[in-house]
């Protein structure tokens, strides 16, 4: 216990709480999180917070987790990664993506191979939705050495406030990740794209796809938007539409946006200007460039630092804030700074936000089916 108050790490508020929750479970270090929403009316952790904790107790062998009574206080001491085949109900605060945006970090370093069964909200405003994990964030673990086995299989939808929606995550086992050498954003070369539709008229999702080829159109011929309009006990508890967006490049690089429709009880949300706005967050990450877009930067990062002892290299375009808090976190759980510089545009006629290269030589993780380096 001693050796254990030695090593934790401490901090103050709720914010960025999934990013330490991550690097203490990898780097087997303990971690105090105290006034936690202290001074607000409805003090300590939410529900899809406590619910993002008992997934992570389930993950692992061992676990520690300490929670005072108003909630405000958190003690999380990890235990081994085990993995295996899990299910878990989500909280419908938050959408699926928020619990896979964690779970793609840490099922590689399971001792057995992952199967979850995440049940929830599919697509809603606040978190990625299960397909940019789908088309995204899956190709840019394959750069890493993670792909025989790897999949992510949407089985129903849901949508906010009543949720209904199911996925199946796998994720293989890795020993040891592969450097990156990703420094060439290449052009933009094809759009894809998913326009969802669930309780509502199958129209909507063709006037989302009509509107947003108006704007896009008239940059990339090479688009297609699939419009994917569930049915029955498939379309979940809620109505809902939405469209997620994915621009590949020529060097294999993937740059992504979405929205979805408002919640029953706020403004009704239009197809039309879903379509349009989407299109014009896909622009604005195009703008910022770079080899990843601004929602992949951490774990693109995350995988170089725990990668062999090797040089990596990313190029990416401004770093998001999410982002530059996640590289002093990785400063504190692993001792690992990137090199970071800014790259000066060379050609006058180049347009687009200025791009940051970053390197580190990785801390060679090695997965022994236990978490400690």
């Amino acid at each position: 216990m001693a050796a254990h108050r030695q090593n934790t790490l401490k901090y103050e508020g709720c914010n960025f709480l999934r990013q330490r929750l991550i690097l203490a479970t990898l780097s087997g270090k303990s971690v105090k999180i105290t006034k936690i929403r202290d001074k607000d009316d409805d003090p300590g952790l939410k529900d899809f917070e406590a619910s993002l904790i008992r997934l992570l107790d389930k993950l692992t062998n061992g676990s520690r987790i300490e929670v005072n009574e108003t909630g405000t206080s958190l003690l999380y001491q990890p235990g081994l990664l085990i993995g295996g085949t899990v299910e878990h109900e989500c909280s419908l605060e938050r959408g699926l993506g928020y619990y896979l945006e964690v779970l793609v970090c840490l099922a590689p370093f399971t001792k057995n191979s992952l199967k979850i069964i995440l049940r929830g909200v599919t697509n809603c405003k606040e978190d990625p939705s299960v397909d940019i994990i789908r088309t995204v964030t899956i190709p840019l673990m394959t750069k890493f050495g993670i792909s025989e086995g790897l999949e992510l299989k949407v089985t129903r939808r849901g949508s906010k406030p009543n949720g209904g929606g199911e996925v199946i995550f796998k994720c293989p086992v890795r020993r040891k990740l592969l450097p990156l050498q990703f420094v060439k954003p290449g052009k933009i070369k094809r759009i894809r794209g998913v326009a969802y539709a669930m309780r509502v008229s199958p129209a909507m999702a063709n006037r989302i796809v009509d509107s947003t080829r108006s704007i896009l159109n008239q940059f990339v011929p090479d688009i297609y938007i699939y419009t994917d309009h569930m049915k029955g006990a498939q379309s979940g508890k809620s109505p809902g539409f939405g469209l997620s967006l994915v621009a590949e490049t020529t060097e294999g690089g993937f740059l992504s946006a979405e929205m979805s429709s408002n919640q029953p009880g706020e403004q009704p949300s239009i197809p039309e200007d879903i379509g349009r706005q989407t299109a014009q967050l896909l622009l604005e990450e195009v703008y910022r460039g770079g080899c990843v877009d601004s929602r992949h930067q951490s774990l693109a990062l995350l995988f170089m630092a725990l990668g062999q002892s090797d040089v990596s290299k990313l190029l990416t375009g401004p770093l998001s804030p999410y982002t530059i808090q996640f590289l002093r976190h990785l400063r504190d759980f692993f001792q690992l700074m990137f090199k970071i510089e800014v790259q000066k545009q060379e050609d006058e006629e180049q347009i687009g936000a200025e791009k940051v290269l970053l390197t580190c030589i990785g801390v060679g993780f090695s997965n022994l089916s236990k978490t400690i380096l």
